[in-house]
Order: structure tokens, then sequence, then C-alpha cells
């Protein structure tokens, strides 16, 4: 992967606690290691026991294969360090469309999504907060809220790393961009697979024949060629939600 260390390595600004909070101790450094972010930690009861890591691709995608290869890294690993004193099911999943946001880009690549916000700490003597996301200054986010009160701000600031949650509830525009990428995606891997096929066409043609009734015992002084390999990069599936 080409993204910069900044980008894939950027700080959680909301993380989990308890359990969870020692299950992504373990976790992260293994997803960084192989290239990923790590999104967040569930700890549930379901079947028994349920570790849930939801992680992407820098740029924001996530293949199954790419659930396959943390899952495949992560098992050994809680093996030896046993982060979880009974047995659990472990499950690797993409952040999917409702995604968490737990970064400050996270909210920058959002702006104009409706998001809803559970903060630890309350802010003017409440918690829950519901509206648009402006953008960001510096660790706070700005949102337009849409359950503010006649004698409420309608905007407000809040410090990300005080919010226990922060979550995109599945909209018709949040679905709509989804696909937009899609489409994006799939165009794009068309182009590479016509390169590929002109590529191919092209070695082809300016590969060096064999000449045609040659007399036995003779032969003929060929030019040398060079050869190349071409290995073009393969389009990425999007894993919208994690199964």
């Amino acid at each position: 992967m080409n993204e910069t260390h900044h980008e894939t390595f950027e700080k959680r600004l909301i993380v989990e606690p308890g359990v969870a909070a020692r299950v992504a101790h373990i976790a992260e450094p293994v997803i960084e290691g192989l290239g990923y972010r790590l999104v967040r930690v569930r700890v549930t009861a379901a079947e028994g026991c349920t570790v849930q890591i939801m992680a992407e691709r820098p740029d924001g995608t996530m293949a199954i294969e790419d659930c396959e290869t943390i899952s495949r890294n992560l098992s050994p690993v809680f093996d030896v360090a046993d982060p979880i004193e009974r047995a659990y099911r472990l499950e690797v999943s993409s952040p999917g469309l409702d995604r968490p946001l737990v970064r400050k880009s996270d909210f920058d690549k959002h702006v104009g999504h409706l998001v809803r916000i559970e903060m630890a700490i309350a802010v003017d003597g409440r918690k829950r907060f519901k509206g648009t996301i402006l953008g960001t200054e510096g660790d706070f986010a700005r949102i337009q809220r849409d359950d503010a009160k006649k004698d409420e701000p309608a905007e407000v600031l809040l410090t990300i790393a005080d919010m226990s949650d922060a979550k995109l509830p599945l909209t018709d525009a949040l679905v709509a961009e989804s696909f937009k990428r899609g489409k994006d995606a799939e165009h794009e891997a068309r182009e590479e697979r016509r390169e590929q096929r002109r590529a191919a066409l092209a070695a082809r043609a300016n590969a060096p024949r064999k000449p045609k009734n040659s007399p036995k015992g003779v032969s003929k002084n060929l030019p040398k060629t060079k050869s190349r390999t071409v290995r073009p990069d393969n389009g990425r599936a999007t894993l919208n939600e994690g199964d």
C-alpha cells in the first residue's frame, strides 16, 4: 500500500473502555503492521461471547480477503495474549455504511452527512447530539444540530476525544454516495483491464517471429530483444457490510 504514514496511522480519538480496550491494545499494532487501520472493537454476548474487530484500508475500503488476512494474523496473537478470559468467537468486518467515526479524518470525510453522537462528558448538561457534520476545527467537530430547541444554539462544537460514540445512521444520501463510489471503482477496474489487454497485444506484436522455411544447418543472427513483465494493480472490491 502506498498511503502516507500519517494517513495510515492517524490516532483514534474515540476509543473503547474496559475489556474492549484491552483487546484493541493487542490488536491495533498487528492490524497496523499489515497496513490496515483499526476502527472499533466490540465485545458482545452474542453466541456466548463475540469479539468484533472493525478495520479498514487507509482509503476506507475493505474486501473479504482483507478480513481473512487480519483474522489469520490476529488469531495466534490472541491465543498467546489471551485478552478474553473465556471462550469467544473472533469476527473481523468492515465498518459498514452506518459506520463509527473514530478519527478526525472520519468527520472530515463525511461532511454533510447526518451523525448521532454520545458524549462521555456532558456539554451544557446533555450527552446526546444529532445533526449534520459541518467539519472539524482542531480536535473538535462542528455539528449543525437538528435536535436543538428554540432557546439552544443551532451549531455546537464538540471535543472528539470526549465522545464515547459517534455513528453515521443509514440514510439515502449515504447509500447513494456508496453506490457512486462502487460505480467509480468498477469503471476504474474496467479501464485497468483494457490497459492490460492493450499491453498484452503490444507485447505480442513486438515479439520476434521465427523465420519461415529456413534451410537446415543455416542459422540466422536475429536481433536480441528485451522482455518485461507487466503487473497491473488489481481493482479493489469494497466490503460494505462485514459478515
